[in-house]
């Protein structure tokens, strides 16, 4: 699996016109799901997405994790972050999961995520054209790779 976490001020979700997912200060992560994942890979990157200390403290250290500063997630599918790109000018995608195990991995990076922070978790719709907008903060920007643990 890998992530992009954004730290954000705001961010939001809109699909055919209509917003799926909106918070305020908090995380939009981009979440890509490649075929060799597993619930362990799942399990590590639920943990340090919430686990992160990104925000700011008292003294404007980077030292507060998403439940020290009340914030939300904003978790998107993005299959794209699986993109190859050695050969030619288009990408290939044959490292991402398809839909068969990338859904039920995202659903459950849902309710792992949602259960950690206390809260719901605002989404996408896995598959769909999305238009994201946000406020990024910072700006901070975080790449994890459950392949690249160490």
């Amino acid at each position: 699996m890998r992530a992009v976490l954004q730290r954000v001020t705001q961010a939001s979700c809109v699909v055919e016109g209509s917003t799926t997912g909106r918070i305020e200060n908090g995380f939009l992560v981009l979440l890509g799901i490649e075929d060799a994942d597993t619930m362990e890979d799942l399990d590590w990157l639920a943990q340090k997405i919430v686990g992160i200390r990104v925000f700011s403290d008292e003294n404007g250290l980077m030292n507060k994790a998403l439940a020290d500063v009340g914030g939300n997630i904003l978790l998107i599918s993005q299959f794209t972050l699986f993109a190859a790109t050695k050969k030619g000018n288009r990408p290939g995608f044959t490292r991402a999961a398809k839909p068969d195990v990338a859904i039920p991995l995202y659903e459950k990076m849902i309710e792992k995520l949602s259960a950690l922070l206390g809260q719901k978790v605002e989404t996408g719709i896995f598959g769909a054209d999305m238009k994201i907008s946000l406020l990024n903060d910072g700006p901070v920007t975080i790449v994890m790779d459950t392949k690249n643990k160490e």
